[in-house]
């Protein structure tokens, strides 16, 4: 069993909608939530099960009316000095939970059945789905100075920590000698610690001070209390958590006091036993306290051997608890390898220098080392991804299409024909079916014409396949296409504009070899994002003579883009859709440097002569695929800087659905917020699914847009902005998947 006292996330007022409270049991994931009345009294409870039987109960559904009218006010709920053992007794397949009044029948607290998903603190989730909580533990690496500590703080946040951790004592109630470090009778071992902590204790006050500075700088303070004192202290300060050192494991008393406070614990298990493990679980479940325990090895440095990391798994299995690993060994290799086995919680000491006086200093990490291992436990989070069935990545599907081999048509194969053996070939590249499925391609009925050479595609599986038409929008509307298969693609049909997707290596194209007349259709230009030598366009690049070469290529797109007037006299100013970059390899760039990246943009900008072309910048997503695999990317992804730059440079956007969706997801943000700021300086969409951080360009209705909305918000703030399906890999099979995407649109925008 759990006590929370945290009920404000559980609850909302009775007057509330019901609409609202189901928003709220969706956010808290507990299946439940309680009515109060504004005085905080109990006036019910509304369950996922109460929502469904109103629902298939009513037969006109009303949920702007008050969630009370629906709530259930006869469930269970106990006075909040009750014993324990009265409230264990509570729960049963039906209870699980119990709503805890005071004499007044105001609810303050809930007592949750046991259960090892997590807990928060501060608002930090904590559990087996969330990324690791990473203590810095300063302790008493501060040697006694509030100044040293405040920069051990500024280390923690640099470094990307969770939480900085102190450690506090009241030496005079904590030792039976009162603490005094001179006291000869002390044991040797005793006499150094004593006058270590003799020499680095804070008083209550510091201790204030230093945790009052860490939540300024936006980290979380954690702090150890070693005697009750300490423990009274930190709770009327408001820490929202406590840690609890190895060495009081086995400390009923301590336990129980940091129990009492409602506030989560973090308990080290170093120096102790199974059973001793076992016995403070059981004060602890017995107290309703959320808790985690952290495998430790208590010796400075930990010799390797001794570290034993496999015992997380059993630790978690006999205490039912979320597990970390507090780690005293030397390096960060270990604290990386127990969160690949399942730490939730990694604790390390933290330095300003490891040759500083004192125990601590030897086995802790210093700033830069610090700042690496959280950087590489992220790194191991984001690898450790999901047990779900196999799919290759986008990135992966990108190289497949070069690296992988397809089914080929060996000779001309006329429509109606029945495909045998001999007419199919295995060829690079992967453009087509996999080889794997030549069994499902012989003996079927040709649906179309193929040509010898041509690819073998999935809809030469099917019966029914897509063919282009008239589309009909409320907008102009065209198709991504390529020198040699615009013709193929556009087929006289009335699109109101085509838009050309050059490779560096079309720039240098004979023109002539591709057209022979007029084209009476509108036209938009994209350059190409990747030029000769491996040269992604990146017109901010922090090497001069690296942006002085982008410059260059970009200069050329636009002269490529001028060059094709001669073929479309209606084409007026050319949009000219562009990636200015702002990419780096290895990390995003700290933020304040965005400014300073943007403007080295718009300075190259300057130098171009654009004249008869209209470049807009292309949104991007935060993770774009280049050369097969991914960049970081730090311009043009949040909405706000996209749009001071397009106001400020007098520029219109090509808003890309997707690489935006991506980018939503990536900041946890709305996507009606993207659109909101976005569309209105919008020349020119990119409409295409997303999923995800970087599954772009997934067919319409595969991802995770909402187009019906999107359509009605485009038709308020981009009305009459033009439009492609820029599907990936959509130009395959005659433009097949650019026909399902305008025919899946048709009737949104």
């Amino acid at each position: 069993m759990i006590i929370d006292r945290n009920i404000s996330k559980y609850a909302v007022l009775s007057e509330a909608s019901i609409t609202e409270a189901l928003a709220q049991i969706s956010k808290i994931k507990k299946g439940f939530v309680l009515c109060l009345s504004p005085t905080g009294h109990l006036d019910g409870i509304l369950t996922d099960g109460d929502f469904r039987r109103w629902i298939s109960a009513t037969p006109r559904i009303e949920l702007d009316q008050p969630v009370l009218s629906i709530c259930n006010r006869s469930a269970v709920s106990a006075r909040d000095d009750s014993p324990t053992e009265l409230l264990v007794g509570l729960f049963n397949g039906q209870v699980k939970f119990i709503p805890l009044v005071d004499a007044h029948a105001k609810v303050t607290a809930i007592a949750l059945a046991q259960t090892d998903d997590g807990f928060e603190i501060a608002g930090r989730r904590i559990g087996p789905d969330e990324p690791s909580f990473i203590i810095a533990e300063i302790g008493v690496n501060h040697n006694g100075s509030v100044d040293i500590a405040k920069q051990l703080v500024d280390c923690a946040v640099e470094a990307g920590a969770d939480c900085a951790k102190f450690q506090l004592r009241d030496l005079q109630s904590l030792y039976r000698n009162s603490g005094k470090s001179d006291d000869a009778s002390a044991d040797l071992g005793a006499q150094y610690t004593l006058e270590v902590l003799a020499r680095s204790n804070l008083t209550n006050e510091q201790m204030g001070e230093i945790l009052d500075y860490a939540r300024s700088r936006g980290i979380i303070p954690l702090c150890t209390p070693w005697d009750l004192r300490s423990v009274a202290y930190l709770a009327a300060w408001g820490v929202e958590a406590f840690k609890i050192a190895s060495a009081d494991l086995t400390n009923h008393q301590l336990l129980r006091a940091v129990a009492a406070t409602g506030k989560p614990m973090i308990l080290s298990t170093g120096m102790s036993r199974e059973a001793e493990i076992l016995e403070s679980v059981g004060e602890l479940r017995r107290a309703g306290a959320q808790f985690a325990l952290l495998h430790c090895n208590s010796t400075y440095p930990a010799p390797f051997k001794d570290v034993h990391l496999r015992y997380m798994d059993r630790l978690a299995k006999l205490s039912g608890a979320i597990v970390g690993y507090s780690g005293h060994e030397r390096g960060y290799s270990v604290p990386i390898a127990a969160v690949a086995r399942g730490a939730s919680i990694i604790e390390k000491h933290i330095t300003l220098d490891r040759n500083m006086v004192g125990n601590d200093h030897k086995v802790s990490l210093e700033p830069g080392e610090f700042k690496d291992m959280v950087t590489a436990i992220r790194e191991i989070e984001a690898a450790l991804g999901t047990s779900a069935v196999r799919e290759p990545s986008v990135g992966e599907m990108m190289n497949r299409e070069v690296l992988a081999k397809s089914l080929v048509a060996s000779c001309d194969i006329a429509e109606g024909t029945k495909i045998d053996a001999s007419m199919v070939s295995i060829t690079s590249p992967g453009k087509g079916l996999q080889p794997n499925r030549i069994n499902e391609l012989i003996g079927r009925v040709s649906n179309r014409q193929i040509d010898v050479g041509d690819f073998f595609y999935p809809t030469d599986l099917q019966d029914a396949i897509v063919r282009p038409r008239a589309f009909s929008f409320k907008r102009p509307w065209g198709i991504p296409v390529r020198y040699h298969d615009w013709r193929q693609l556009h087929q006289g049909l009335p699109m109101d504009f085509i838009e050309f997707h050059l490779s560096y290596k079309d720039i240098e194209a004979d023109l002539d070899r591709f057209f022979d007349a007029e084209v009476q259709t509108g036209l938009v230009v994209h350059s190409p994002d990747l030029f000769a030598n491996d040269h992604i366009l990146n017109l901010a690049a922090d090497d001069e003579e690296y942006r002085e070469i982008s410059i260059g290529h970009l200069q050329s797109a636009i002269d490529a883009a001028r060059s094709l007037r001669r073929w479309f006299p209606n084409a007026g100013k050319i949009p000219l859709v562009v990636s200015l970059g702002g990419m780096s390899r290895d990390e995003a760039v700290a933020k304040d440097r965005i400014p300073e990246l943007y403007q080295r943009v718009a300075d190259s900008l300057l130098r171009i002569d654009s004249d008869g072309v209209e470049i807009m910048p292309q949104t991007l997503p935060p993770f774009p695929w280049y050369l097969g695999g991914q960049l970081h990317c730090n311009l043009f992804v949040d909405p706000e800087d996209t749009l001071d730059f397009a106001k400020t440079n007098g520029l219109r956007i090509c808003f890309d659905v997707s690489h935006s969706k991506l980018a939503a997801n990536h900041r946890g943000r709305s996507f009606d917020e993207y659109v909101e700021l976005l569309a209105p300086v919008t020349g020119h969409l990119h409409i295409v699914d997303a999923a995800g951080v970087d599954s772009e360009g997934l067919q319409i209705g595969e991802g995770e847009i909402d187009f019906t909305s999107l359509g009605v918000r485009l038709a308020e703030l981009s009305p009459g902005i033009s439009f492609i399906p820029e599907i990936w890999q959509g130009h395959k099979n005659a433009g097949e998947g650019f026909w399902i995407a305008l025919d899946r649109l048709e009737g949104t925008l």
